[in-house]
């Protein structure tokens, strides 16, 4: 371990090398470590394979991510968005609203990765043009969208954390609110105070993106419709890949409609490497991106990175780790503690979210029913450390979808999303005060 996060943090860190190359260097290295330690090699290849089985279906929904951004991009509902936003939203308190945006809308859908996708990328274009920093941006579209799936009954990390602990999903729901409810209110605050614009804001060239904008596309309420599909399908608990299939597929007949003389291979391009706008003005920059081809190096990194916690797990690693931090839970406090750095240290070492709720959860479930105290805290417990810190590794499945779909280097975001690290803070501070006064004052 300590071999590892020397490699990735030399290299990522200081040396800015892509962390593909770092972490296929430390998986080369383990493989052989393994070999002189007698694991076979059938047994590695297994271990790879089930580490990296977890990540298909965020690999199809990254695919299906790059295809409902071109075609959003494409259409004119990304820019019907970002009119609609500039018309509407205060400069000075622009953070703190994408913050209650973003929180709102992951409360409707459940998903913080779509809320990232539609409305995220409307919201960055807008803080592009209103002149905030993009890494500052995202970070608040982050915190918003990872606080709304912390709060919403649709939520799969909200479902799968209380099907581990063996709680009611609304009783979880209600304990989240005591450490997500105060985190976001401080990051609302402290947005307040950095939501400030590095250039001065320029009135009249905000009015002429936004008229440069609605000249270039068709914009107008039905081109929302996507929007409204996906949101529909998220509500009613469709699964993310019909949804994400169904909001594309709305888009592109939008397109079709306003443009009937493109042809099917103009739409296949698109589709493939993602909508480039042409117009020769400020517009270009903004309005290009997705596509399949945009989230190949993004999935690259989730394999590499799924191969790798794979190998942990199959030769241990993992479960060492998880069992020496067992020994130290004699208290409440420590006990939620120590589960929660059990799941940041999987979403380091594994960097997929789903496998840093489960193993901690496995893992100190019977922890919390010898202590007496409720398995609601240890589902809010690993939401906290499981769900939220993932957006903060480079290398897990969140980061690499943030930094892929948004366009920002992680290491520059990352200081920037307040919620996601104040979120576990919280939760461990609670541990160490209100859970342990309440069970030691029952005995």
């Amino acid at each position: 371990m300590i071999f590892m996060f020397l490699v990735l943090g030399i290299l990522i860190i200081k040396y800015k090398m892509d962390p593909q190359i770092p972490l296929l260097l430390v998986f080369t290295v383990l493989l052989f470590y393994g070999y002189l330690r007698h694991f076979t090699w059938d047994e590695m290849f297994a271990g790879v394979v089930e580490g990296i089985t977890p990540g298909i279906i965020p690999i199809m929904i990254f695919l299906l991510i790059g295809l409902l951004v071109a075609t959003w991009l494409a259409s004119g509902t990304i820019a019907t968005i970002m009119v609609i936003g500039i018309h509407i939203l205060s400069i000075r308190f622009f953070l703190p609203t994408i913050f209650i945006i973003c929180g709102l809308v992951g409360m409707t859908i459940g998903s913080a990765f779509t809320t990232i996708s539609t409305v995220g990328i409307a919201l960055l274009g807008i803080g592009h043009i209103f002149g905030f920093p993009a890494p500052l941006t995202v970070g608040a579209i982050v915190s918003g969208a990872f606080f709304g799936n912390n709060m919403s009954p649709l939520s799969d990390t909200s479902n799968l954390t209380t099907s581990i602990a063996g709680v009611n999903l609304y009783d979880h729901l209600k304990n989240m609110a005591f450490t997500a409810v105060p985190a976001a209110l401080i990051t609302i605050v402290i947005y307040l105070f950095v939501g400030v614009p590095t250039t001065a804001v320029n009135s009249a060239k905000i009015q002429l993106m936004s008229s440069e904008l609605s000249g270039h596309f068709q914009v107008s309420a039905w081109l929302l419709l996507p929007m409204l599909v996906v949101l529909i399908l998220a509500w009613i608990k469709v699964p993310a890949i019909p949804t994400l299939l169904a909001g594309s597929l709305t888009a592109i007949g939008i397109f079709v409609v306003n443009h009937p003389h493109f042809s099917i291979a103009k739409i296949g391009d698109i589709l493939m490497n993602g909508y480039h706008a042409h117009f020769g003005d400020a517009t270009d920059g903004i309005m290009s991106g997705g596509g399949i081809t945009g989230m190949l190096s993004s999935i690259s990194l989730i394999l590499c990175a799924l191969a790798l916690g794979g190998l942990l797990i199959k030769m241990g690693v993992v479960n060492t780790l998880i069992n020496s931090i067992m020994q130290l839970v004699s208290r409440p406090g420590n006990l939620i503690l120590m589960t929660s750095l059990s799941g940041i240290g999987v979403n380091l070492l594994v960097g997929e979210q789903y496998l840093s709720i489960i193993l901690p959860g496995s893992a100190f479930k019977q922890a919390f029913h010898r202590q007496g105290i409720d398995s609601k805290y240890l589902s809010r417990t690993l939401a906290t450390s499981g769900a939220d810190v993932n957006a903060l590794v480079p290398w897990g499945v969140s980061g690499i979808f943030i930094a892929g779909t948004l366009g920002v280097d992680p290491f520059q975001y990352i200081p920037l999303a307040f919620y996601p690290y104040l979120n576990p803070l919280i939760t461990i501070i609670l541990g160490y005060t209100f859970v342990s006064w309440k069970y030691r004052k029952q005995g």
